[in-house]
Parts: C-alpha cells; sequence; structure tokens
C-alpha cells in the first residue's frame, strides 16, 4: 500500500511539473536501459551455462553433446509444467508460437498489455535451451522480456494505450541495440515489425532507447561485439553479377525456410501432449547434432570462423573429416547446414524450447553467402570474390527474406562491418531477395498465422483502424424479434407498438433467421384490420442481401460486405443462430472514432 501511494504522489508531481512529451523521453530512457538489462542476464546466464558444460562435462571429446538439447528441452519442461504452469494474463491464443508475433496480437486485441511473468520467464527458459544445444537465437526471448517490462512500467504509470505502443516499440528496439549494439537497425527494426509512423514524435523516444541500451551493454559487457568483423576487401563492379546470384539464392531460401518452419510446426501438431513433442523433438535434434555438429546452439561461432576462413573449425569434427580437403565436399556440408539449420531451429521450438530467430536465420545466410563465394572461387571462372563478405551479406539477404524487414538487414550488416563500403552490394542483395520472398509470400512467420485470422496491423493506417477495431462494439441486439408463424396483428402489437426501430428479425424456434421485415414492407396495410389475422409474418418477410458470420468475418470483410449489398443493416449470424444486427451509422461512427485514436 505504502508503494502505491508513494506512486501516486509522483504521479502528482509530475503532472504537475513534467510535461507528457518529455515523461515519456524519460520511459523511453529508462526502458532502454531496462531492456539492455534483460539482453545482458540473457548473454550472461546462456554463456555461464555454456562455458559450465564445455569445461564440466566431456561431451565434446566423446561424440556424446548431441544429447544436451533433449537434456535443456527436458528442464525447461518441467520448469514450465511445476514452476510456471498458471496461465499468462492476459493470455496469448494458442496460435501464436513466437515472440514477435505475440506482442503485435498483444498490441492490436490487448491494449499493449502483457503479463508481468514475461519478464522473467524468457530469462529463465531461453539460455536454458540455448546454453543446452537448442538451435534458436536470444534475441526473441531478450525482445519479450524487455516489452513486458515496459508494458508493465506503463501500466504503472496510468500511461494511453498509444503511448504504451511506442514504449514496446522502445524495448525491442532497446533488445535489438544491445544485442548487436547497432541502434541505426534497431530503430529500424522497430518501424518495421512495428509498423509505427516515423514521424518526429515517435523517432527522438527510439533513438533515446536505443542508445540508452547500447551504452547499457557497453557498460557490462565492454566493447565485446557480436560479429568482430573488419572489412579487407572492397566491392567492386565485376561482382555485381554474383551478388545477383546471391540475393536469387537468399531469395529461394527465405521461401525455403519460412516453409519448412510451417511444416515441422504442422508435424509436431499431430502430437497432442508436450512431453511426446519433446521426446521426438529432442531425439531429431541430437540425431541431426550428431552428423552436422555446428547445429549446436545458436551457431554465432560458426558464423566467425566463417568470416576468418577458418571453415575446417566451423564445420567441426564429423563423419566426413578425411574428404574435407576437398573444398567440393566442404561446399556440400555447408549447403547441408543451410538446409538443415531451419529445420533444428523449427524442431527445437515445436518441441518446446524457447528462443529467437533472427540469429539463426544470420548463421543460415551467413552459411549460404560462404557456400556462393566458395562456388565462385572454384568453378574455374577465373574470378575471385571476397568469402567474408559474401559471407556478411548472405546474412542481411536472409534477413531480408524471412522477416520482410529490409531496411533493418541493411543497417544491420552496415553496422557490423563499421562502415558503408559494402551498402551498394548489401542493397542489391537485399532487394533481390525481399521482392522474390514478398512476391511469393506475402506474410512472413511473424505475421503469417495473424494475417489469416484479421489481427495483423500494418503501414496502411485505414487498414490498421478496420483491424483494430472490435465487432462486438458494433453489433446492436436491441431489436424484437418475430416468429414466422405470428398473424399480421400480433406483430404490430408484441412487435412495431413495442419497438423504437424500423427492422424485426424472424427467427423460428431454433433461432435460426428466416428472414427480415422493414416497417416500409408493411407500412400500407398495418392498419388494414381485415388481414391481421388472415395474414402472419412470412407474408410480409424477406431475405436479408447478405449476412455477418460472428466466427469469420473481420471489421474489413464487414465493410466490404456493406458496400456490395448496399445495405444499411446486416444480420449477425453466431454458430448459425441469429445474434443481432450491424448498422452502417454505428460502423461508420466507430471507425471514424478510431481513426482519431490513430491520428492524435
Amino acid at each position: 500500500m505504502h508503494i502505491k501511494t508513494l506512486i501516486k504522489q509522483f504521479l502528482i508531481w509530475r503532472y504537475k511539473h513534467i510535461s507528457q512529451k518529455n515523461f515519456v523521453l524519460f520511459l523511453s530512457t529508462f526502458v532502454g536501459l531496462l531492456a539492455g538489462l534483460a539482453a545482458v542476464t540473457l548473454k550472461n546466464i546462456t554463456y555461464f551455462i555454456q562455458n559450465t558444460l564445455e569445461k564440466g562435462i566431456v561431451f565434446s571429446e566423446n561424440h556424446l553433446y548431441f544429447i544436451l538439447p533433449i537434456i535443456g528441452l527436458l528442464i525447461v519442461y518441467l520448469i514450465k509444467k511445476y514452476m510456471f504452469s498458471k496461465k499468462l494474463t492476459p493470455s496469448v491464443p494458442p496460435f501464436i508460437k513466437r515472440a514477435v508475433p505475440s506482442l503485435l496480437y498483444s498490441l492490436l486485441r490487448q491494449k499493449g498489455l502483457l503479463s508481468y511473468k514475461l519478464i522473467y520467464h524468457p530469462l529463465i527458459l531461453a539460455p536454458l535451451t540455448v546454453g543446452f544445444g537448442g538451435s534458436v537465437g536470444l534475441l526473441g526471448p531478450a525482445i519479450t522480456s524487455g516489452s513486458a517490462i515496459s508494458s508493465n512500467l506503463s501500466r504503472l504509470m496510468h500511461i494511453d494505450k498509444k503511448t504504451r505502443t511506442l514504449l514496446i516499440a522502445c524495448a525491442t528496439a532497446g533488445a535489438v541495440a544491445s544485442m548487436f549494439k547497432s541502434p541505426i537497425a534497431a530503430i529500424v527494426f522497430a518501424v518495421e515489425v512495428f509498423s509505427l509512423d516515423l514521424t518526429f514524435a515517435s523517432l527522438l523516444p527510439l533513438l533515446i532507447a536505443s542508445i540508452s541500451s547500447v551504452l547499457t551493454s557497453y557498460f557490462f559487457l565492454g566493447d565485446e561485439v557480436l560479429f568482430n568483423f573488419t572489412l579487407t576487401d572492397k566491392f567492386t563492379l565485376h561482382d555485381t553479377a554474383f551478388y545477383i546470384i546471391l540475393g536469387i539464392g537468399t531469395g529461394v531460401a527465405s521461401i525455403y525456410f519460412t516453409k519448412i518452419y510451417f511444416a515441422v510446426y504442422a508435424f509436431f501438431d499431430r502430437f497432442k501432449t508436450r512431453f511426446s513433442k519433446l521426446l521426438v523433438g529432442g531425439l531429431a535434434i541430437g540425431i541431426m547434432l550428431y552428423f552436422i555438429p555446428p547445429l549446436y546452439g545458436e551457431g554465432l561461432s560458426f558464423t566467425k570462423d566463417l568470416f576468418d576462413g577458418n571453415y575446417l573449425h566451423a564445420l567441426g569434427s564429423n563423419l566426413f573429416d578425411e574428404y574435407l580437403d576437398n573444398i567440393w565436399v566442404v561446399i556440400v556440408l555447408l549447403i547441408g547446414f543451410t538446409v538443415f539449420k531451419a529445420i533444428a531451429m523449427t524442431t527445437t521450438f515445436a518441441a518446446g524450447g524457447v528462443g529467437g530467430v533472427i540469429v539463426p536465420t544470420m548463421v543460415m545466410g551467413s552459411a549460404l553467402g560462404n557456400v556462393v563465394a566458395k562456388i565462385v572461387n572454384n568453378i574455374g571462372l577465373g574470378h575471385q570474390v571476397s568469402e567474408s563478405n559474401f559471407t556478411l551479406v548472405g546474412m542481411a539477404g536472409l534477413i531480408a527474406g524471412v522477416i520482410h524487414a529490409p531496411l533493418t538487414a541493411i543497417f544491420l550488416i552496415a553496422e557490423i562491418t563499421g562502415g558503408y563500403e559494402l551498402f551498394l552490394p548489401l542493397m542489391i542483395t537485399v532487394a533481390i531477395s525481399y521482392m522474390i520472398t514478398k512476391n511469393y509470400m506475402e506474410h512472413t512467420i511473424y505475421t503469417k498465422e495473424l494475417a489469416e485470422r484479421g489481427d495483423l496491423l500494418t503501414h496502411d493506417k485505414d487498414q490498421n483502424v478496420l483491424t483494430s477495431m472490435s465487432l462486438d462494439s458494433v453489433i446492436e441486439q436491441n431489436f424484437i424479434t418475430l416468429n414466422p408463424t405470428m398473424s399480421l396483428g400480433d406483430m404490430l402489437h408484441k412487435g412495431v407498438s413495442k419497438s423504437n426501430r424500423n427492422l424485426f428479425p424472424v427467427i423460428n424456434e431454433d433461432h435460426v433467421l428466416v428472414g427480415i421485415i422493414l416497417l416500409d414492407d408493411i407500412r400500407s396495410i398495418m392498419f388494414d384490420q381485415s388481414l391481421y389475422h388472415s395474414t402472419s409474418v412470412e407474408t410480409f418477410m424477406q431475405l436479408p442481401p447478405g449476412h455477418i458470420d460472428y466466427e469469420k468475418d473481420n471489421m474489413r470483410m464487414v465493410m466490404q460486405k456493406f458496400q456490395d449489398t448496399n445495405a444499411w443493416n446486416l444480420p449477425v449470424i453466431k454458430q448459425g443462430k441469429y445474434y443481432g444486427f450491424v448498422s452502417k451509422s454505428k460502423l461508420l461512427t466507430a471507425y471514424r472514432r478510431e481513426l482519431l485514436n490513430f491520428t492524435h
């Protein structure tokens, strides 16, 4: 109670002395700091687990490290079941399987309110998954934890929905900035993924949050960067064709990545219990690790070895060691890694692991870029390209294709290199990869399930307004219902005389809508008493010009039906039964009200 009193007193003081604009800037700084701390905590816990396993266990020497992921998944399973068994409030629908889609859904349908439990759940479960060799990344959990911190802080400070959305985007930018030490890419990522309007009002808080988070990362981790890359080979005009080929390759690989993602999840959805998913997934990951050791964990060390040209160390000890002096065997193994990285990542998720998508995507892209460079250098064209440059650009191509964030991909890789010498090849590869995947697949692994259910915000403001509207908010149920066998007299006395509406739904004994009666249809005969007992409701009723399906139709479909039918009222059918009506006037009023929320 004392804390609540202090918060109340602070808020009163804040309203008197600090403007809303300055308060948002202060909160964005604080959110960036906390998001950076969450990311640093994730990294440190994960590396502690990895180092403990490497030093204390001799699995790697005996080629038995492949059993570690199933142990990690089992620990995660037990913690979820016995420690985190209570459902999160507000809860996330079961069709949403990843961190970023759950945030997008929360921003649309739950006013950006996230459970406080999401602050610490990822900090425990993700390091166990990745530390024990799960083939996933840490960025997704860092975003989830930072966003939950931002959401609960906003609730504590009585922040409105629009500002709360901005602060959650700040937390996301902070997590990305802290992970990669790339503040510009972090801002662009938040804008592209959360479909924010890029105005000065939103740009400044994002910038401050990114700076705050990066400084936090520097304070705790020093100048350590994700990839210590120094550009030695500059881009030449003769390399253009090969970067175009790389763009095509990463575009095709992005489509494969997305297809595999949903295919693996569909396969695991056949299993009814989490434990059966764990067993099957753990065994599958173990088998893949036995034959392809670099699939272990995030894979960042694999990519670092490719940057250094040490592909033998990157591939590790495997069944093909005696053939690694043949460069084509190396190329085939790298292709195999590229193919199975997507499978291993999704299997880890589907088996119950907690992690992110972006880092595995980058690792997979680095392998693909290295493959293209090796093929060019060894195919006998007499032309040599920089393998490290292609490794780097391949990462950007796959990021752009998989999550449809081309600007994020360009600026992220540009910041990693510490300069913009590769800006042109990055633009070439990223543009081609993005165009291929965007034309083939409208939505990404983040947005596909949301889009199919009409729960996706985009940069189209009109569409966002319709998407954010709730059908329940415009349904009217104050209509007097009629029975088709009711006489005209009964209809007038029991219906028309007691209603202030000019529309009457006609339903049968099973509450199924069989027609409607408009007051205009009976106005000319309603005072003819000779018809009161000789005619019934079904004589005058007509079929509605259309209907709204409560379970299937989103607000965009509802608006389209009004346009197609030119109706003023349309009935709503829920589970085959009459449920109410939606009027065009109320729909347009609600639309204008929601539009004001998006523009102010």
